[in-house]
């Protein structure tokens, strides 16, 4: 379980107007935001837990000020009475984990061996809020396992304190029927490229036609400004060292390593060699899986990058 700030409320309101127009007000004890993935339902989430916490003026679509206390303490990360909920992104020796779950012992400290949960969900909604309404974010309410899922499902009938659940799921169909059936659904769908530019020019960025064309109308790019300009950059550097030559290729297949992200620079990578021809794409995804699953396995990561840039170089005929 952690804690992340949203996007400013500005930018929500820009992405998701006419969804926050509806959660505003909503009094219900659950709701279910289903869409593709980094579509921007977790920062819709947040921009919903800071609707029903905020004690500033509401905007144009009843969006969060943005500047009182509650507020405040949302974007710093420290708010009291919003609490995200997803699958462990590591196991207990720190390495990737390979298994998506959300366990029950998340939801019940006598159920965590261990403590590996620094908060569970049933001693968080013990104390009343602080602000207004207290907020639990399920990130993957599709791995949440039976026993979590039946734990919730007394929570989200009977929440104490007013709680609001707020469920995510790219797939409706891998979400439990129980968690459904007790939730209001809403789906998340791309935003155009015009509410794209308004919600960077909003964020202080320059128009980026690159940048816009990446991110498919995907908010969660907006978020990830930072790690996906770098994963695009590096993919770039790559792509123009590979034509350069064998030495050229492996330094920057080195530096990629160094700075690899499993989130952005795989997607970056397919991006960039876009425009090639399908059968010199369809080896480099050949390539890209081989990677990931060599560093899912623990190989060497330096190795694992070496061949990866000289299976590019074949790929793309740059091996003669």
């Amino acid at each position: 379980m952690t804690a992340a700030p949203a996007l400013p409320a500005l930018t929500a309101a820009a992405l998701h107007g006419p969804l926050l127009e509806q959660t505003g007000s909503f009094g219900g004890n659950a709701l279910l935001l289903c869409g593709p993935a980094r579509v921007g339902k977790l920062d819709l989430a947040y921009a919903i837990a800071a609707q029903h916490n905020c004690s500033g003026s509401r905007g144009m679509y009843g969006e969060a000020c943005g500047h009182c206390p509650s507020c405040r303490a949302l974007s710093a990360g420290t708010h009291p009475d919003v609490l995200r909920l997803e699958p462990r992104a590591t196991t207990s020796t720190g390495k990737a984990a390979r298994r998506r779950i959300i366990p029950i012992g998340a939801i019940l400290q006598s159920r965590d061996n261990g403590r590996e949960y620094e908060t569970h969900v049933y001693e968080f909604l013990e104390v009343r809020p602080t602000f207004g309404r207290r907020v639990v974010i399920v990130a993957g309410a599709e791995f949440l396992n039976p026993q979590a899922a039946n734990a919730l499902l007394k929570l989200v009938e009977e929440p104490p304190h007013r709680a609001l659940f707020v469920f995510l799921a790219e797939d409706l169909r891998s979400v439990l029927p129980t968690i459904v059936s007790r939730s209001a659904r809403l789906g998340v769908v791309p935003a155009s490229d015009t509410a794209m530019s308004r919600a960077l020019a909003q964020a202080g960025e320059a128009p980026d036609d690159t940048l816009l064309a990446f991110a498919a109308g995907r908010a969660r790019v907006l978020s990830e400004l930072e790690s996906v300009r770098t994963a695009l950059t590096d993919a770039a550097t790559l792509d123009d060292a590979l034509a350069e030559g064998l030495l050229p290729a492996l330094d920057a297949a080195a530096a990629l390593e160094k700075r690899w992200d499993a989130a952005w620079h795989p997607e970056a990578l397919r991006f960039v060699w876009r425009e090639r021809l399908p059968h010199q794409r369809a080896r480099a995804d050949l390539a890209l899986d081989a990677l990931e699953q060599a560093l899912e396995a623990y190989a060497n990561p330096a190795l694992s990058f070496q061949v990866f840039a000289l299976a590019l170089r074949e790929a793309f005929g740059e091996s003669r």
